[in-house]
């Protein structure tokens, strides 16, 4: 399955989370999004959004400046 890329970068919040919300709520069941991101509050704002709506955090790292969420849609 083929992942989506989300650049996020230079965006505040709250548009970030939004934007992953939007993205998530319609993906496929196991998709992965990843989710580039500069603001620091993402940090907090994404794994917050994956516990209320039980998406799955595969990893996080910070590249060159921004941080990348690896983020698989739940399967049910």
């Amino acid at each position: 399955m083929s992942e989506t890329r989300l650049d996020l970068r230079g965006l505040k919040c709250p548009l970030p989370v939004l934007r992953t919300r939007k993205v998530l709520a319609r993906a496929a069941p196991g998709a992965v999004v990843v989710v580039e991101c500069t603001d620091p509050l993402a940090a907090i704002d994404i794994p917050n959004l994956l516990r209320e709506t039980g998406d799955h955090l595969e990893s996080r790292e910070i590249v060159a400046g921004y941080e990348a969420f690896r983020i698989r849609k739940r399967v049910s």
